[in-house]
């Protein structure tokens, strides 16, 4: 078996040890979450990025040389492996390289050159290709023959260019510089189709666009091809050819005479027949998946801060999903999020019955001893808001907006039937915007993350990329928040490390039927879940109140007897340990240090025993927004703003006001300071102050700013320019900045 310990610890920088340790790990099936918490002595404390590093590399190279052995066996069969292509395979390093190397072996359909190979053209062909002194109309008169098909001497001249173009597109290292010209020298030009201006006017700064394939931003490159999909563009990936012509002029063309010029003209051909349309798909495949890659990034650093937003924690929490005509779904939930009551209220426009909806509420309020309300976001929210405010509920009850991007997908979801199968969307739907404010983490889980709305173009990239990177943002989340074991959902249990959906269904089955879990131990009566799924899951889950109150922390079971004997050396209970930092200092870590454990691992067990179980995420705040805005042609330029970020993408970010429409502030509006990376400057969920530049109200287009003086005199000119952003990629876009009110 492949050794693949020192190449991956010389590209990612890691120690060999760790590395093999960890490449172990994982083949023993350890989860991500589980090797970079519980085996940090093996890893050398690597986090969850570098084993995740590991592990996808480790992927990439199996798969590498998976395809390798079937190169090799391929060509094997057809009896022309030599020892030096041999050599040659089992060096290659990448999959282009291989598929290189194979290119002339691989098995094809009938080409040109297969066809003059038919007609015996090849020998011709080969007395051309060494450019010797041989006059090639002498030669080809050999080669005419009624027979095969060659009429004359341009058919045979004409069937041995063929079969040299072919040699030359097959060739290994003309590839190699071709595609390496395509990366430092390509161009990605595109351009509208006649008669599609007016449709696909959201994509006009494309009609004529061009731009190095190097420098291209993710976005824009997602953009084009997103408009060459919709049938408005035209996307095209090249080099200058005079280029492409020398270098493999200077392969393949030995000399000045009549043979070279047979070769020249063979070159020629095959740069354009063969050789540019493979390599430039090849680079619209690499450069999409960079974009891919880079967009996937954005989303999954934005559904982490999502997902790890406040929670509200347990209260008990009215929930109403604001509406005009088909008037507020309101439900109320009690502090472990089950629904007791709901009721649908009038407070707007068009029946506007706010004395009636007004006596519901208060009532509900009473009768639930209601601690917080949630309201979502999206239409007639600011109205339902404003009318909530005004009705003279007790000031302690806690009144704020919550996203509900998604909520209707959950709502119709099988999810949501099985949860709520004697209910409608609507119940459904304000359900899940109450839960979202009780623990958005808990709740958001059983959304697909693609619905959630915080991504850029994550319709566009790879879905298999996708689904594979929000994935492991979504495992991190859980298990570093870690789960309660007697409440969580069968969704939320299936992101547990060890566990997955069968285990999940069969721990919710075993609760439903036996009552609450004691103890972690009892996890090991569960079917099906053995001896490793409990190692992997058991440090993840908690257990509130259980009688060992290490079962309520994140010290996993494995390492009890450890802090079972640091409380007897010091005479004391575990209870105790927790409850005084005095007696916790007194703790010689160096005492307990085995084969097994190490001070890193001890560390991490001081600090849980300081607050076990203790929540990661920040406290829940409430945000308001200005009581004087409400929709957007309440806006005025000039206009300070609280707005809260909603979306993050590489050229700038999403701002909700409230005014049932985001606005963007462009990333060289995001500071007084030069912003590279808008990631960089804020965070989803974030509380900012906004100054609003300019309102396209037909457009429902805003521009806002986060400078303390944005329409002073232009920043100072930056090393990079700013990016031009199309019409109509995400709400909106930038442009309009440049010139008006700085770079």
């Amino acid at each position: 078996m492949t050794n693949y310990t020192a190449k991956i610890a010389q590209e990612l920088s890691l120690q060999s040890r760790f590395v093999d340790a960890t490449i172990k790990l994982l083949d023993e099936g350890a989860t991500v979450p589980f090797i970079s918490r519980y085996r940090k002595e093996l890893t050398g404390s690597m986090d969850e990025v570098e084993v995740a590093n590991v592990r996808d590399r480790l992927a990439q190279l199996r798969d590498l040389d998976k395809r390798r052995e079937a190169i090799l066996k391929s060509i094997d069969e057809q009896e022309k492996l030599t020892p030096e292509l041999k050599a040659k395979i089992d060096a290659a390093e990448t999959m282009t390289v291989l598929e290189d190397l194979y290119l002339p072996y691989k098995p094809k359909r009938k080409t040109r050159a297969s066809v003059a190979k038919e007609k015996g053209l090849e020998p011709l062909a080969k007395v051309l290709w060494e450019q010797g002194g041989s006059m090639p109309e002498q030669e080809a008169e050999q080669f005419i023959s009624e027979e095969k098909g060659v009429e004359d001497v341009n058919a045979a001249l004409q069937g041995a260019r063929d079969i040299m173009a072919e040699w030359i597109s097959e060739d290994a290292e003309a590839r190699k510089k071709i595609r390496g010209i395509f990366k430092s020298e390509g161009v990605v030009a595109s351009r509208v189709l006649k008669g599609k201006e007016q449709e696909g006017q959201k994509y006009k700064d494309y009609f004529e666009w061009e731009e190095n394939l190097k420098d291209i931003p993710s976005h824009r490159l997602l953009a084009i091809r997103r408009g060459e999909r919709e049938g408005i563009l035209i996307m095209d990936t090249s080099i200058p050819e005079d280029m492409a012509f020398d270098t493999l002029g200077r392969m393949f063309v030995q000399g000045q005479n009549a043979a070279s010029e047979q070769v020249e003209i063979a070159l020629k051909d095959s740069y354009k027949r063969l050789i540019k349309p493979s390599i430039e798909t090849e680079a619209r495949l690499e450069s999409k998946k960079a974009a891919d890659l880079e967009a996937i990034s954005v989303f999954a650093e934005n559904l982490k801060q999502l997902l790890m937003a406040a929670p509200l924690g347990q209260k008990a929490v009215m929930a109403i999903d604001p509406g005009f005509r088909t008037g507020c779904k309101v439900v109320c939930l009690d502090r472990q999020g089950k629904l007791l009551e709901h009721t649908a209220i009038y407070p707007t426009e068009p029946r506007k019955d706010v004395q009636t909806s007004a006596a519901i509420v208060l009532a509900l309020a009473q009768k639930h001893n209601i601690e917080a309300i949630a309201i979502g976001n999206g239409t007639a929210s600011r109205e339902t808001e404003q009318f909530v405010k005004s009705i003279g509920l007790p000031g302690n009850i806690i009144i704020a907006m919550v996203n509900e991007s998604g909520a209707s997908i959950y709502s119709a979801s099988e999810v949501a039937r099985e949860e709520f199968k004697d209910y409608d969307v609507t119940v459904r739907g304000s359900v899940s915007i109450g839960r979202r404010m009780m623990d958005p983490l808990a709740e958001l889980v059983k959304i697909d993350a693609k619905s959630i709305g915080v991504g850029q173009y994550q319709h566009d990239v790879d879905q298999n990329e996708l689904k594979h990177s929000l994935d492991d943002v979504v495992m991190s989340c859980v298990n570093g928040v870690g789960v309660e074991l007697n409440t969580a959902s069968k969704q939320l249990l299936t992101y547990v490390s060890g566990l997955g959906p069968q285990l999940a269904e069969n721990i919710v089955k075993h609760r439903n039927e036996n009552g609450a879990f004691k103890s972690r131990s009892e996890l090991k009566t569960i079917p099906r879940l053995g001896d490793k799924a409990y190692e992997q899951a058991a440090g993840f889950l908690r257990i509130k109140g259980a009688a060992n109150l290490l079962d309520e922390s994140a010290v996993h079971p494995e390492r009890y007897e450890t802090v079972n004997a640091m409380a007897k050396d010091l005479g004391c209970s575990v209870e105790d340990l927790v409850k005084d930092k005095n007696l916790r200092s007194r703790i010689d870590l160096k005492k307990y240090v085995s084969d097994t454990v190490g001070l890193p691992t001890l560390k991490d067990i001081i600090d849980e025993l300081a607050k076990p179980g203790r929540d990661p995420r920040e406290q829940f705040e409430a945000f308001a927004f200005a009581d004087n805005v409400h929709e957007i042609k309440d806006l005025s330029i000039g206009m300070k703003l609280p707005g809260i970020v909603t979306n993050i993408t590489k050229f700038g970010a999403f701002v909700d006001v409230g005014v049932h429409q985001d606005g963007l502030v462009h990333v060289s509006h995001l500071s007084d300071s030069f912003v590279s990376d808008p990631a960089a400057a804020v965070k989803l969920q974030q509380k900012v102050m906004v100054t609003v530049m300019e309102v396209d109200v037909p457009r429902k287009r805003i521009s806002l700013s986060m400078k303390s003086d944005p329409f002073g005199k232009p920043a100072p000119k930056q090393k990079k320019r700013q990016e031009k952003e199309p019409e109509g990629d995400l709400q909106a876009k930038l442009a309009m900045l440049k010139g008006k009110f700085g770079s």
